[in-house]
């Protein structure tokens, strides 16, 4: 075995097929713990992993504590090291740049871009970084080596406060490596600046996911009044403003939320016509019900109802209510812009909870277009888990 020199982890016999189809994780109960005891790696720590006879099927890093044991990195048995991290930035950038036209971007998601555990978030020379494993919380510095090389950028993030990071036994931690990061960075969607707080906002304080589906925004929402619902900074609202909406109402629960919502209308001079409201959700359209407010366009982009498999009954259902209460606030010939981030809730499974509201209430859906993750959040094609965002544009009328 050529290569460097890493600990063997093997895999029990017909368990490399997975891998070999494309996917790039390891279970804890697919090694061969006989020949590769598993407490017996360093957490984070790289390794060749090989099939039952030995043969390797590349370089990765294992954590010998979790479900997901092993990585895959690499199927030609590089090393894990900066010159990997460098190409992978490279090869990375080189889409991005072609996709969109400012550097306000996802540059790394993950197993897609081939750096499995690794997201970068772009905001032109300010990078926002998440270590979401303890491989790469091991490559950290080699990761901001490749980062200054490829990018160059004034300021660096380690935005590591995700929750998966609990998974992987490692601390939640946010830290400036270098740079000055101002309270608020500007980002740019569609011809409209939108300033986020990078450092204590959501995620990387921004949503590059949706990008292209509130692109699609515009045939739906000219000269009309739109609820934005689960709104955070605005993203949706705003941007149905700018396509000329007459009239936005944007609902968070978040004080600081609401807050910005306001003043990135004012930055783009929409004030006018958006308003924001704090308020839950379900509690805001509960009373615009009891109200008998009525809006044209609602759109929903709520957290994650589902964060694990076994809560899928009890998540689902809560899609199914919002999306039912949703439609008891639109006109008569109403748009309702439904989406999900949780990855156990499948598109068919969304479909059915907005057809099972729209039943319960005697309304026909009839869908105009199909939401997925924005083209800077590629879909790897043998790991359905990078497959996470769908969502539907659709048109509600009485049955």
């Amino acid at each position: 075995m050529s290569g460097p020199e890493y600990p063997a982890l093997y895999l029990k016999r017909g368990e490399d097929k997975r891998l070999r189809a494309g996917h790039l994780w390891v279970f804890s109960n697919e090694v061969d713990t006989a020949k590769s005891p598993l407490p017996e790696f360093p957490v984070g720590g790289p390794v060749w992993i090989l099939d039952a006879s030995g043969k390797p099927l590349g370089t990765g890093y294992a954590n010998p504590s979790t479900l997901i044991c092993a990585r895959l990195m690499d199927r030609s048995g590089r090393a894990l090291d900066r010159s990997l991290i460098t190409h992978r930035l490279n090869v990375a950038l080189s889409l991005r740049e072609r996709i969109r036209t400012s550097p306000h971007y996802r540059l790394v998601f993950g197993e897609s871009d081939g750096l499995p555990g690794l997201v970068i978030d772009r905001f032109d020379d300010l990078v926002a970084v998440q270590l979401n494993t303890a491989g790469m919380q091991v490559m950290k510095d080699e990761i901001q080596a490749a980062i200054e090389k490829v990018l160059k950028p004034s300021a660096l993030v380690w935005k590591n406060d995700s929750s998966a990071r609990a998974l992987e036994g490692l601390p939640e931690q946010v830290d400036v490596a270098f740079g000055a990061v101002p309270e608020r960075v500007r980002v740019l969607e569609g011809g409209l600046a939108f300033d986020v707080d990078v450092l204590q906002g959501q995620k990387t304080g921004w949503f590059y996911d949706q990008h292209d589906n509130r692109d699609r925004l515009q045939p739906y929402v000219k000269d009309l009044r739109v609820l934005d619902l689960f709104s955070y900074v605005g993203a949706w609202g705003i941007r149905a403003a700018g396509f000329g909406a007459a009239e936005v109402t944007c609902v968070d629960a978040s004080a600081a939320a609401v807050a910005q919502i306001e003043a990135n209308a004012r930055l783009n001079g929409l004030q006018d016509r958006v308003s924001a409201v704090r308020a839950d959700a379900f509690e805001f359209l509960r009373a615009a019900r009891a109200e008998k407010r009525h809006w044209d366009v609602v759109i929903l982009d709520p957290p994650a109802f589902i964060k694990r498999r076994k809560d899928f009954k009890e998540g689902a259902l809560a899609y199914r209510r919002i999306n039912e209460m949703a439609m008891q606030v639109l006109a008569r010939d109403g748009i309702l812009v439904s989406a999900s981030c949780s990855h156990h809730m499948g598109r068919a499974a969304l479909l059915e909870a907005i057809q099972g509201g729209a039943r319960h209430l005697d309304r026909q859906v009839q869908v105009l277009c199909q939401l997925q993750q924005a083209q800077d959040h590629p879909v790897h094609a043998a790991i359905p888990e990078t497959d996470y965002l769908k969502g539907y544009i659709s048109r509600v009328l009485p049955a």
